[in-house]
């Protein structure tokens, strides 16, 4: 038998007197992926970093035995890392936006590594720059080459950085949350690549919150909560007979394939949301959720064929092209397709944060989108946004608390939450009002947008990609929040999202989007069930589901 690519033995890392990883053994063999699974901050991403020597400022890493093939990784020079990072050890990472250099282009970002490893020639590094961006699918590699990250949609942001770290063909793979922002169609490519090195002798080490990505790639998976391994197995044997409470907790919170309003985790304290009586000594009221059929007459928001357009080479690209839907009080709409055919667009046009070239939006009847900002500002209030990428949307410079305050302001002054009120609301302990968002975790960050977006007490939420960085359950305890949220306060969800189990399990109805186009609508059940349009049934087909190999 060949000795494993990687090897820790009691791995424990703390910072300061806190412990975050304790005892930790594991290994990673050529042609084999192992998975780390577990909520934010149960120390698999920094299990994952201490085998790069990138655990972080201040940290303390120890371990009976840590090795990257050879190297004794617990004496390792900073030479010795240069030289372990990339070709012997490639890092996808879970925020592509933090990961790439905003200033540089895609194609030097990856012919750097090349560069300073593999000796290619400059016109040799270009074709294998191209050649890595086309197995991960990014579309017209050679013009990709020329642009930056903050030119490319959050998918595409993520395939350069998978095809960074492959790059240099390390024996090893770490890719933590490597599908996170692909929509499914690409996730299922990306699946089918890393399935493929896999075959072809690379280990992985998989860090991911989607279960169904585990038991399409992994061959054993470790679950981790608290720092600690609770449980690990074979991906069947675990999957289908957990032994931890926890992770069958883990498993229930999969949102694929479960009815509108049914609770994730039903055996999971749901967390806890403040209802504040509009009268003073009124009782509260129990909220019961039902299912509501939407009336055809009443319209908070509604789109009427919507175009943008943007300079392209040889003419005008249209990135939105004669899209119409209505949106009623308390109902969710789904909003579903590829990366970059158009779903944050039209976003950005509900929210009149982009112009329409033609079209306009209607708030309760009455013109939204085609009025001059200072009619339109006394109305933002009643359109809120949670946005993908949350940490690219906060002023890194302020804490949680003064991000909060400012979106308090905007409420009215009858009916305003407390911060305390707003963190309580989506799961957050009163302590993180004082952190600044880089110091928060990537489902901690998700969780004050989303605080921020209810500040003001809105009508409408606009939700692109609202739980992509939260672990499942944390997820799960989310989706039932905005669930309970939305019987309470009557709000009206446009609901756009890549993960399609998530999609059918908060959507009352589903637009199905392709080239700028809406292409199919109807009920989420209606879609997900019996798909029209064959672009539609290529993503319900291509949608990641528990595989539940044989134990």
């Amino acid at each position: 038998m060949t000795s494993p690519l990687v090897t820790a033995d009691g791995l424990s890392v703390s910072f300061g007197n806190i412990p975050v990883v304790r005892d930790l053994s594991f290994s990673v063999s050529a042609g084999e992926c192992v998975a780390l699974v577990g909520e934010s901050g149960s120390g698999k991403s920094v299990t994952a970093r201490s085998l790069l020597g990138l655990a972080g400022s201040g940290s303390r890493v120890t371990a009976t035995t840590l090795q990257v093939g050879t190297q004794n990784l617990l004496t390792a020079t900073e030479r010795d890392w240069r030289r372990i990072r990339g070709s012997e050890v490639g890092l996808v990472l879970q925020d592509a936006l933090v990961s790439l250099d905003p200033l540089r282009p895609i194609g030097r970002e990856i012919g750097d590594a090349l560069r300073l490893h593999s000796g290619l020639s400059t016109s040799a590094a270009r074709q294998r720059v191209i050649e890595v961006l086309g197995q991960v699918g990014m579309p017209n590699p050679e013009h990709a080459l020329g642009q930056r990250a903050g030119e490319l949609s959050g998918g595409l942001r993520q395939r350069a950085l998978i095809a960074a770290a492959l790059a240099l063909n390390p024996p090893l793979l770490i890719a933590d949350e490597p599908t996170t922002a692909l929509d499914v169609t690409i996730q299922a490519l990306i699946l089918d690549l890393l399935a493929d090195i896999k075959q072809r002798g690379t280990g992985i080490l998989l860090i991911s919150h989607d279960l169904a990505v585990v038991s399409a790639l992994a061959d054993r998976v470790l679950v981790m909560k608290d720092g600690a391994i609770v449980e690990s197995g074979t991906t069947g044997t675990l999957l289908t007979q957990p032994r931890e409470e926890y992770t069958r907790r883990l498993i229930a919170a999969v949102p694929t394939d479960k009815p509108r309003h049914t609770p994730l985790v039903p055996d999971t304290p749901a967390i806890p949301v403040t209802v504040q009586p509009r009268e003073a000594d009124a009782p509260a009221i129990p909220v019961t959720i039902q299912p509501r059929e939407a009336d055809a007459a009443a319209r908070v928001l509604e789109a009427r064929s919507l175009v943008k357009t943007y300079k392209a080479p040889g003419g005008r690209f249209r990135a939105v092209d004669d899209v119409s839907f209505d949106l009623a009080p308390g109902e969710t709409l789904g909003l579903v397709g590829e990366s970059g055919s158009g779903k944050t667009t039209v976003a950005r046009l509900v929210l009149a944060l982009t112009a329409a070239d033609e079209g306009d939006v209607l708030l309760d009847g009455t013109p939204f989108s085609t009025l001059r900002e200072r009619e339109r500002r006394p109305l933002r209030r009643r359109i809120g946004a949670i946005y993908q990428d949350s940490l690219s949307s906060f002023d890194p410079r302020l804490s949680v608390r003064q991000i909060l305050d400012d979106a308090l302001d905007t409420a009215p002054e009858h009916d305003r939450s407390t911060v305390a009120e707003l963190l309580d609301a989506v799961g957050l302990a009163p302590s993180v009002a004082t952190a600044r968002p880089l110091l928060l975790s990537g489902g901690q960050r998700q969780r004050v947008s989303i605080a921020r977006a209810l500040a003001a007490r809105p009508d409408v939420l606009v939700c692109d990609e609202p739980v992509s960085a939260l672990d499942v359950t944390v997820q799960a305890q989310v989706l039932d929040l905005l669930d309970r949220l939305q019987a309470e306060r009557e709000l009206s969800y446009l609901f756009i999202s890549h993960d399609l189990g998530v999609v059918r399990h908060m959507s009352d109805r589903v637009a199905v989007m392709k080239d700028g186009r809406i292409v199919e609508t109807g009920t989420a059940t209606d879609v997900f069930g019996d798909p029209q349009h064959p672009y539609t049934a290529g993503l319900v087909r291509d949608a990641p589901r528990l595989a539940l190999p044989s134990p």
